[in-house]
């Protein structure tokens, strides 16, 4: 099977300015403290860093093993950064409809 990490690793540094951007949007517009969408995007953004940090570990890898461990990794927390921008996407639209 072909390897992930360079796709993971792709997807999730661009998914982590994403995160960003939502956190730097709601911090400039004062709305932080009234939902819980910058601690969704907080820890999306952890988790896409992490991520990042994983899938560029694996690629790096000399030994196989270690590098589809690396792998491994990285995909559960990219999942897992997913389900919180999900998890963000539903709060937004809770919140203007």
């Amino acid at each position: 099977m072909e390897k992930k990490s360079t796709h993971i690793l792709n997807a999730s540094s661009n998914l982590l300015g994403f995160s960003l951007l939502i956190i730097t949007s709601l911090k400039i517009s004062k709305m932080s403290h009234s939902t819980y969408l910058d601690e969704f995007a907080g820890v999306a953004c952890l988790c896409f860093a992490f991520s990042c940090f994983f899938s560029f570990l694996s690629i790096r890898s000399m030994n196989e093993k270690r590098g589809n461990k690396f792998e491994t990794i990285a995909d559960y927390l990219f999942l897992t950064a997913l389900f919180c921008i999900i998890l963000a996407v539903i709060i937004v639209t809770m919140k203007i409809i």
